[in-house]
């Protein structure tokens, strides 16, 4: 089977981001890459806010915040009204866990392919309520059908208070079948939350279809914002529930301005955030999604060929437009956290590469992303000296 073929490139993109030139950057997913206009935006919000704090605090920006979320949450499909704003998809998921109301017995089920940090809020919140943590395993490569019969089963009506369920996976790379998911969840009578962490940018209308009780995703990662940028969506039954983590002027106002205003935090990410929208609608926003999913496929097999793994061996994302894969390791590399962060430092230092590396499943799993920065080139390089290294090492 031969490989994939790369991409065109789109002309004039590398030049739009800031990123070190000797450096291969792999790892969009992980932190992104906020374009050079974006961070000019953001800078000139800045200097803004800076020659005159008073009354860039209090002079409107509530309302520039109110005008911002609805033009973001209008691109991901969702309600404005029932959307935050919020510094990242974790934070998201702490409001909900924290608006619960989890009681000693009650329980959240999430699955393996789950974010980690998330997994750790699910514990704290179920240790600080005398609520129960409970993991559903999902393989690597079920179909879309076990995966609905899995969590199905998993399910616990009466004492399952919350699902927690990846739109797309950070570990696995893989996309699930979250509308369905929400489907059998609702007919037993459990929320949903939906980390949809990697979705705004890469696929469309995320929100939209979804249907799920809570939703939160990134916008600094696929959809070109500065970092600490993300939206919590919350279906209308629950929004007079929702409290922030941090109560501040606008608790009175109840959702979503009780979680936006924290007072002297550093709005200047949100206001830039439609910014980078615009980027990457300039560069065509289906141009871009093909685009990267070719080059993050590319990059799997022939970084996959050089480790010897069949290309029947590589797992795929589950569905189409998805710019992130993820390649086994050798036996033995990297199946700890601390192992992984190792071999990560490892390739980062000797091979000036950046890529993520993961330990799921009881093995090390190296995952690619694709990005319009990026050729063909870089993911070659890579797997001409990958394998040397990873053997001596």
């Amino acid at each position: 089977m031969s490989v994939p073929q790369p991409p065109e490139p789109i002309a004039g993109a590398r030049l739009l981001f800031s990123l070190d030139p000797a450096v291969s950057h792999l790892n969009h997913g992980s932190f992104g890459a906020v374009p050079i206009g974006v961070q000019r935006a953001q800078q000139r919000l800045r200097d803004e806010m800076e020659a005159n704090p008073l009354r860039f605090f209090t002079r409107g920006l509530v309302d520039r915040i109110t005008h911002t979320r609805r033009h973001l949450a209008a691109c991901l499909g969702a309600d404005p009204d029932g959307a935050a704003l919020v510094g990242n998809a974790t934070t998201g998921v702490a409001v909900v866990l924290a608006s619960l109301g989890l009681r000693p017995g009650d329980e959240v089920l999430t699955t393996d392919h789950g974010y980690g940090a998330v997994g750790l809020s699910v514990e704290r919140e179920c240790r600080r309520t005398g609520a129960v943590p409970r993991v559903v395993r999902v393989p690597l490569d079920a179909a879309e059908e076990e995966i609905v019969e899995i969590v199905r089963a998993g399910l616990r009506p009466g004492r399952t208070k919350l699902l927690v369920v990846d739109q797309l996976t950070s570990a696995t790379a893989r996309l699930l079948p979250a509308a369905a998911i929400v489907g059998v969840a609702r007919e037993q009578g459990v929320p949903v939350l939906v980390d949809g962490a990697h979705a705004p940018g890469m696929l469309p209308a995320p929100v939209s279809g979804i249907g799920a009780d809570f939703w939160v995703g990134n916008l600094h990662k696929w959809g070109y914002a500065p970092r600490g940028t993300a939206v919590l969506v919350v279906a209308p039954p629950w929004r007079e529930r929702i409290e922030p983590l941090v109560v501040s002027w606008e608790q009175p106002a109840g959702f979503p301005g009780n979680v936006e205003w924290q007072a002297t935090l550093d709005y200047t990410s949100w206001l830039a955030a439609p910014v980078g929208l615009y980027t990457l609608r300039s560069l065509g926003v289906d141009r871009v999604r093909a685009h990267n999913a070719a080059l993050a496929a590319y990059g799997q097999r022939v970084v996959g060929d050089a480790l010897g793994v069949a290309p029947a061996d590589l797992p795929t994302p589950g569905g189409p437009g998805v710019a992130m894969r993820i390649v086994p390791l050798p036996p033995g590399v990297a199946t700890t956290l601390d192992e992984a962060t190792a071999v990560r430092t490892l390739i980062a230092d000797r091979l000036a590469t950046e890529v993520a590396v993961m330990s799921w499943g009881g093995r090390g799993w190296l995952r690619l992303s694709g990005q319009v920065y990026n050729s063909p080139d870089e993911y070659d390089r890579l797997a001409v000296r990958l394998p040397t290294l990873l053997a001596r090492r």
